[in-house]
Protein backbone atom coordinates (compact mmCIF):
# COMPACT_ATOMS: atom_id res chain seq x y z
CA UNK A 1 0.00 0.00 0.00
CA UNK A 2 1.40 3.29 -0.64
CA UNK A 3 2.13 5.61 2.05
CA UNK A 4 0.88 9.16 2.50
CA UNK A 5 0.16 11.46 5.52
CA UNK A 6 -3.01 11.29 7.59
CA UNK A 7 -3.70 14.66 9.08
CA UNK A 8 -7.46 16.05 9.05
CA UNK A 9 -9.49 13.06 8.38
CA UNK A 10 -9.80 9.53 7.43
CA UNK A 11 -8.59 8.47 3.99
CA UNK A 12 -7.86 5.23 2.36
CA UNK A 13 -3.92 4.11 1.56
CA UNK A 14 -4.54 2.53 -2.55
CA UNK A 15 -2.20 0.04 -3.51
CA UNK A 16 0.38 1.25 -6.22
CA UNK A 17 -1.74 -0.81 -8.89
CA UNK A 18 -5.39 -0.02 -9.30
CA UNK A 19 -7.75 -3.00 -9.98
CA UNK A 20 -10.82 -0.96 -10.40
CA UNK A 21 -12.37 -4.23 -12.74
CA UNK A 22 -12.07 -6.46 -9.74
CA UNK A 23 -14.08 -6.22 -6.63
CA UNK A 24 -13.49 -3.51 -4.25
CA UNK A 25 -12.42 -4.69 -0.90
CA UNK A 26 -12.40 -2.14 2.14
CA UNK A 27 -10.03 -2.95 5.43
CA UNK A 28 -10.94 -1.19 8.73
CA UNK A 29 -7.72 -1.74 11.18
CA UNK A 30 -7.18 -1.97 14.51
CA UNK A 31 -6.89 0.41 17.21
CA UNK A 32 -3.49 2.03 15.70
CA UNK A 33 -5.66 2.96 12.77
CA UNK A 34 -2.95 3.05 10.53
CA UNK A 35 -3.43 0.81 8.07
CA UNK A 36 -0.32 -0.34 7.63
CA UNK A 37 -0.41 -3.76 9.25
CA UNK A 38 -2.46 -5.40 6.25
CA UNK A 39 0.86 -5.28 4.98
CA UNK A 40 1.86 -8.57 5.07
CA UNK A 41 -1.16 -9.79 3.60
CA UNK A 42 -1.59 -7.31 0.79
CA UNK A 43 0.15 -8.90 -2.12
CA UNK A 44 -2.66 -12.44 -1.84
CA UNK A 45 -6.00 -10.05 -1.13
CA UNK A 46 -4.78 -8.18 -4.51
CA UNK A 47 -5.09 -11.44 -6.24
CA UNK A 48 -8.98 -11.34 -6.36
CA UNK A 49 -9.58 -7.60 -4.65
CA UNK A 50 -9.29 -3.87 -5.44
CA UNK A 51 -7.76 -3.23 -1.57
CA UNK A 52 -8.17 0.02 0.30
CA UNK A 53 -7.32 0.01 3.96
CA UNK A 54 -8.82 2.98 6.00
CA UNK A 55 -6.42 5.42 7.84
CA UNK A 56 -7.48 7.20 10.82
CA UNK A 57 -5.75 10.46 12.08
CA UNK A 58 -3.69 9.63 15.14
CA UNK A 59 -5.26 12.78 16.81
CA UNK A 60 -9.04 11.93 15.89
CA UNK A 61 -11.34 12.20 18.52
CA UNK A 62 -14.55 11.56 16.46
CA UNK A 63 -17.30 9.60 17.60
CA UNK A 64 -18.37 6.03 16.09
CA UNK A 65 -21.49 8.10 13.74
CA UNK A 66 -18.97 10.39 12.36
CA UNK A 67 -16.23 7.24 11.62
CA UNK A 68 -18.96 5.67 9.94
CA UNK A 69 -20.08 8.46 7.81
CA UNK A 70 -16.06 8.76 6.69
CA UNK A 71 -15.94 5.25 5.77
CA UNK A 72 -19.38 5.05 3.94
CA UNK A 73 -18.29 8.79 2.28
CA UNK A 74 -15.04 7.09 1.07
CA UNK A 75 -16.37 4.10 -0.24
CA UNK A 76 -18.88 6.36 -2.20
CA UNK A 77 -15.90 8.14 -3.75
CA UNK A 78 -13.70 4.84 -4.92
CA UNK A 79 -17.31 3.19 -6.26
CA UNK A 80 -17.81 6.90 -8.70
CA UNK A 81 -14.75 6.18 -9.81
CA UNK A 82 -15.40 2.91 -11.73
CA UNK A 83 -18.74 0.93 -13.15
CA UNK A 84 -20.49 -1.22 -10.69
CA UNK A 85 -18.54 -3.44 -8.46
CA UNK A 86 -18.96 -5.34 -5.23
CA UNK A 87 -18.02 -4.78 -1.99
CA UNK A 88 -16.60 -6.61 0.60
CA UNK A 89 -15.63 -5.07 4.00
CA UNK A 90 -13.62 -6.41 6.71
CA UNK A 91 -12.70 -5.18 10.01
CA UNK A 92 -10.16 -6.27 12.54
CA UNK A 93 -10.30 -5.77 16.48
CA UNK A 94 -11.15 -2.21 16.53
CA UNK A 95 -12.35 -1.99 12.66
CA UNK A 96 -14.69 -4.71 13.76
CA UNK A 97 -16.93 -2.82 15.76
CA UNK A 98 -16.55 0.17 12.92
CA UNK A 99 -17.43 -2.70 10.41
CA UNK A 100 -20.44 -3.74 12.38
CA UNK A 101 -21.43 0.10 12.63
CA UNK A 102 -21.00 0.81 9.02
CA UNK A 103 -22.28 -2.66 7.40
CA UNK A 104 -25.73 -1.61 9.82
CA UNK A 105 -25.83 1.88 8.31
CA UNK A 106 -26.10 0.89 4.81
CA UNK A 107 -26.39 -2.85 4.66
CA UNK A 108 -27.31 -3.25 1.13
CA UNK A 109 -23.56 -2.14 0.34
CA UNK A 110 -21.66 -4.92 1.17
CA UNK A 111 -21.96 -8.03 -0.45
CA UNK A 112 -19.92 -9.93 1.55
CA UNK A 113 -18.55 -9.32 5.38
CA UNK A 114 -15.36 -10.43 7.29
CA UNK A 115 -15.06 -9.70 11.27
CA UNK A 116 -11.75 -10.40 12.38
CA UNK A 117 -11.30 -10.83 16.38
CA UNK A 118 -14.13 -7.83 16.92
CA UNK A 119 -13.30 -5.61 19.74
CA UNK A 120 -17.03 -6.46 20.17
CA UNK A 121 -15.70 -9.06 23.07
CA UNK A 122 -13.94 -6.27 25.04
CA UNK A 123 -16.80 -5.41 27.57
CA UNK A 124 -17.22 -9.47 27.97
CA UNK A 125 -14.07 -9.20 30.05
CA UNK A 126 -14.72 -7.23 33.23
CA UNK A 127 -11.27 -6.56 34.46
CA UNK A 128 -9.75 -5.10 30.86
CA UNK A 129 -12.70 -2.68 31.28
CA UNK A 130 -11.92 -1.66 34.84
CA UNK A 131 -7.73 -1.71 34.39
CA UNK A 132 -8.59 0.02 31.16
CA UNK A 133 -10.32 3.36 33.25
CA UNK A 134 -6.69 3.63 34.77
CA UNK A 135 -4.63 4.46 31.58
CA UNK A 136 -6.12 7.92 32.34
CA UNK A 137 -3.34 8.47 35.63
CA UNK A 138 -0.40 6.55 33.49
CA UNK A 139 2.15 8.78 32.58
CA UNK A 140 2.32 9.85 28.90
CA UNK A 141 6.35 9.16 28.55
CA UNK A 142 5.39 5.57 29.94
CA UNK A 143 3.01 4.66 27.51
CA UNK A 144 6.03 3.39 24.98
CA UNK A 145 7.26 0.61 28.17
CA UNK A 146 3.30 -0.26 27.73
CA UNK A 147 3.75 -0.83 24.43
CA UNK A 148 6.33 -3.09 24.50
CA UNK A 149 4.39 -4.91 27.76
CA UNK A 150 1.48 -5.26 25.52
CA UNK A 151 3.25 -7.21 22.63
CA UNK A 152 2.74 -10.87 23.60
CA UNK A 153 -0.79 -10.05 24.61
CA UNK A 154 -1.55 -8.74 20.93
CA UNK A 155 0.48 -11.04 19.22
CA UNK A 156 1.38 -14.41 19.25
CA UNK A 157 5.39 -13.64 19.09
CA UNK A 158 7.11 -16.81 18.21
CA UNK A 159 4.44 -16.84 14.75
CA UNK A 160 5.05 -13.09 13.79
CA UNK A 161 8.20 -12.36 11.40
CA UNK A 162 10.94 -9.94 13.55
CA UNK A 163 9.78 -7.34 11.01
CA UNK A 164 6.06 -7.39 11.58
CA UNK A 165 6.90 -7.61 15.34
CA UNK A 166 8.66 -3.85 14.74
CA UNK A 167 5.76 -2.86 12.80
CA UNK A 168 3.21 -3.67 15.07
CA UNK A 169 5.65 -1.30 17.86
CA UNK A 170 6.23 1.05 15.84
CA UNK A 171 1.97 1.04 15.38
CA UNK A 172 1.27 1.23 18.72
CA UNK A 173 3.69 3.83 19.71
CA UNK A 174 2.58 5.94 16.74
CA UNK A 175 -0.95 7.10 18.32
CA UNK A 176 -0.73 9.36 21.27
CA UNK A 177 -1.85 8.64 24.76
CA UNK A 178 -4.86 10.82 24.72
CA UNK A 179 -6.32 9.29 21.21
CA UNK A 180 -5.76 5.82 23.02
CA UNK A 181 -8.13 6.98 26.15
CA UNK A 182 -10.54 8.02 23.50
CA UNK A 183 -10.53 4.96 21.23
CA UNK A 184 -10.86 2.83 24.28
CA UNK A 185 -13.75 4.72 25.41
CA UNK A 186 -15.63 4.24 22.14
CA UNK A 187 -14.89 0.55 22.97
CA UNK A 188 -16.14 0.88 25.97
CA UNK A 189 -19.21 2.27 25.02
CA UNK A 190 -19.43 0.14 21.87
CA UNK A 191 -23.06 -1.15 21.52
CA UNK A 192 -25.16 -2.72 18.71
CA UNK A 193 -28.45 -4.77 19.92
CA UNK A 194 -29.20 -7.85 17.87
CA UNK A 195 -31.85 -6.32 15.84
CA UNK A 196 -29.41 -4.80 14.05
CA UNK A 197 -27.46 -7.23 13.57
CA UNK A 198 -30.05 -9.32 12.11
CA UNK A 199 -30.98 -6.99 9.43
CA UNK A 200 -27.23 -8.10 7.62
CA UNK A 201 -28.37 -11.23 5.82
CA UNK A 202 -25.44 -11.38 3.32
CA UNK A 203 -22.45 -13.91 4.03
CA UNK A 204 -20.45 -13.00 6.95
CA UNK A 205 -17.06 -14.75 8.01
CA UNK A 206 -16.06 -14.49 11.95
CA UNK A 207 -12.73 -15.54 12.78
CA UNK A 208 -11.11 -15.79 15.72
CA UNK A 209 -7.88 -16.62 17.52
CA UNK A 210 -7.82 -19.20 19.53
CA UNK A 211 -4.65 -18.09 21.45
CA UNK A 212 -5.93 -14.70 21.72
CA UNK A 213 -4.57 -12.86 24.87
CA UNK A 214 -6.34 -10.06 24.82
CA UNK A 215 -9.67 -10.62 24.11
CA UNK A 216 -12.36 -13.99 24.66
CA UNK A 217 -12.41 -13.55 20.79
CA UNK A 218 -13.49 -17.40 20.21
CA UNK A 219 -16.57 -16.76 22.89
CA UNK A 220 -17.96 -13.55 21.24
CA UNK A 221 -17.05 -15.16 17.41
CA UNK A 222 -19.66 -17.87 18.74
CA UNK A 223 -22.07 -15.29 20.29
CA UNK A 224 -21.87 -13.19 16.69
CA UNK A 225 -22.72 -16.29 14.24
CA UNK A 226 -25.66 -17.38 16.46
CA UNK A 227 -27.10 -13.91 15.93
CA UNK A 228 -26.21 -13.07 12.21
CA UNK A 229 -28.50 -14.84 9.79
CA UNK A 230 -26.01 -15.84 7.64
CA UNK A 231 -22.80 -16.57 9.13
CA UNK A 232 -20.08 -18.72 9.58
CA UNK A 233 -17.05 -19.11 12.06
CA UNK A 234 -13.56 -19.97 11.36
CA UNK A 235 -11.36 -20.82 14.72
CA UNK A 236 -7.51 -19.92 13.84
CA UNK A 237 -6.23 -22.64 16.84
CA UNK A 238 -2.67 -21.60 17.46
CA UNK A 239 -3.53 -17.87 16.35
CA UNK A 240 -3.19 -14.41 18.66
CA UNK A 241 -5.22 -10.92 18.73
CA UNK A 242 -2.90 -9.87 15.66
CA UNK A 243 -3.62 -12.65 14.23
CA UNK A 244 -3.13 -11.31 10.08
CA UNK A 245 0.53 -10.29 10.94
CA UNK A 246 1.45 -14.26 11.62
CA UNK A 247 3.75 -16.23 8.67
CA UNK A 248 1.33 -19.17 8.52
CA UNK A 249 -2.10 -16.91 7.84
CA UNK A 250 -3.37 -15.88 4.66
CA UNK A 251 -6.72 -14.32 4.75
CA UNK A 252 -7.05 -14.78 1.27
CA UNK A 253 -6.63 -18.72 1.54
CA UNK A 254 -9.04 -18.58 3.98
CA UNK A 255 -11.71 -16.69 2.35
CA UNK A 256 -11.18 -19.73 -0.34
CA UNK A 257 -11.06 -22.29 1.67
CA UNK A 258 -14.26 -21.83 3.11
CA UNK A 259 -15.67 -20.96 -0.01
CA UNK A 260 -16.22 -17.02 0.72
CA UNK A 261 -15.65 -15.89 -2.97
CA UNK A 262 -18.14 -15.69 -5.43
CA UNK A 263 -17.73 -17.68 -8.55
CA UNK A 264 -16.82 -14.89 -10.83
CA UNK A 265 -14.87 -13.27 -8.20
CA UNK A 266 -12.72 -16.14 -8.47
CA UNK A 267 -12.73 -15.83 -12.33
CA UNK A 268 -11.42 -12.25 -12.34
CA UNK A 269 -8.33 -13.45 -9.85
CA UNK A 270 -7.21 -16.56 -12.28
CA UNK A 271 -8.12 -14.47 -15.27
CA UNK A 272 -5.17 -12.02 -13.68
CA UNK A 273 -3.17 -15.41 -13.42
CA UNK A 274 -3.36 -15.98 -16.79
Amino acid sequence: MTTQKVDLKPCFLTPKRLKPEYPLLVYLPGMDGTGQLLRSQTAGLEAGFDVRCLAIPREDLTSWDDLTKNVLDLIDQELKKSSPRPVYLCGESFGGCLAMKVAIASPKLFKRIILINSASAFNLRPLLNWTSQLTSIVPGYLYDIGALGLLPFLASLGRVARGDRQELLKSMRYVPPETVLWRISLLRDFNVDDKQLRTLTQPILVIAGGDDRLLPSVSEAERLVNILPNAKMVVLPHSGHACLLEKEIYLYEIMKENNFLEKSDEAVSKLEMK
